[in-house]
């Protein structure tokens, strides 16, 4: 039998679905794989917790090793801040318009806060918003390294460094985000380079001007196994602590080490090659395609290859697997960071479904 199917079928009289489960032994696992990747290169693991948003969660992943924490949005790193993390990274252009002036300031009060900036507009409005604490707020210009995203060009980094000094602002380095190493597995190599090389000339940028570029970021989960040039001081996984079938297929992680699924039950069996699960677009949003499917069954080959906001259309064509009504299946979402923010709690067991425990997603719903 499947293992995520013989974690769930020791806990499927005790859970209402659809449910997301996490096997805390494979989560535990790949927090300390990334970390003893990261040790083994001298590099700080600076884990990116939009993917989880759970203060547990993260509180493993800095007791395993990480240095801080990255987050999103100024909401992310407030619930952080407020459970006692005092290193926080929101690796975002922000703009501090309205509340999120004042709340950077905060923030920035009580932990060491380092934001992302990208355009000289930001500089001169972040600086306005610390007032006289400028200096209590570090800045890492961002870059892009071709995945036409948000980021500077790499070659002027140094121009928005020095700008933010000379509004008092602290800039302490450069970070990128190499997202077209998910488009194939061959991708994920040349992202990488793509990474390198940018971040190699924002540096140099940082030099030209006198500054010392002390933070030197990298992402993501798909990329990180090439991330071993020595210019790069830091990374910042996020999907790794769970994994999923975007992982898995582009050659990031096994089957063995995906953490999370959500259970799903059998609801209608109408049409001949195909069962209705309760799993819509609602709990594993829009995530895929007609061709990959919008998850998938684990231990099968069956896909959901169509959802509605609370159906998920499981094809089950001629053969052994034809799941009957009240059936309780585990599915593999596609990409697990926009399952989460659908669920107040995260079902924790272990691979044998030895126990079960309720963890709070305490940063759901806090985006901006």
């Amino acid at each position: 039998m499947n293992r995520l199917q013989q974690a769930l079928d020791s806990l499927q009289d005790r859970i209402d679905t659809p449910a997301p489960i996490v096997l805390i032994d494979v989560m535990q696992d790949n927090i300390d794989r990334m970390q003893a990747f990261a040790t083994h290169r001298n590099l700080d693991v600076r884990p990116h917790v939009k993917t989880h948003k759970c203060l547990e969660i993260g509180r493993r992943q800095v007791k395993t090793g990480a240095v801080g924490i990255t987050a999103g949005n100024v909401g992310e790193a407030e619930v952080f801040a407020a459970a006692g993390f005092d290193d926080i990274f929101i690796a975002y252009p922000i703009w501090p318009s309205v509340t999120k002036g004042l709340r950077i300031r905060k923030l920035a009060a009580t932990t060491r806060l380092r934001v992302g900036v990208d355009n000289f507009a930001a500089v001169d409005a972040l600086a306005d918003a610390m007032g006289s604490e400028a200096d209590r707020l570090e800045v890492v210009i961002e870059v892009d390294c071709g995945a036409r995203r948000s980021g500077a060009p790499p070659e002027a980094a140094g121009s928005l460094g020095s700008a933010a000094r000379k509004r008092g602002l602290v800039p302490v380095g450069v970070f990128t985000y190499p997202g077209h190493g998910s488009l194939s597995p061959d991708a994920r190599k040349r992202a990488a380079m793509d990474q390198e090389a940018a971040l190699t000339t924002a540096v140099r940028s940082f030099n030209a001007v006198g500054i010392r570029a002390d933070v030197v970021s990298a992402g993501s989960t798909p990329t990180i196994e090439f991330a071993s040039n020595s210019i790069i001081t830091e990374i910042r996984p996020g999907e790794y602590v769970f994994n999923d079938l975007n992982n898995s297929r582009l050659g990031a992680c096994t089957e063995e080490q995906i953490a999370l699924f959500v259970a799903g039950t059998v609801v209608s069996d109408w049409v001949s090659d195909q069962v209705i699960l309760d799993v819509g677009t609602k709990v594993l949003s829009r995530e895929g395609s007609p061709e990959t499917g919008y998850g998938a069954v684990a231990g099968t080959q069956a896909v959901l290859s169509k959802l509605n906001e609370y159906h998920g259309f499981l094809a089950v064509p001629p053969g052994d697997f034809h799941p009957g009504i009240g059936a309780v299946l585990p599915i593999v979402p596609n990409h697990v960071c926009p399952v989460v923010i659908n669920f107040d709690e995260l079902i924790v067991t272990d691979s044998a479904g030895a126990f079960l425990e309720r963890w709070t997603v305490d940063a759901r719903g806090f985006l901006s």
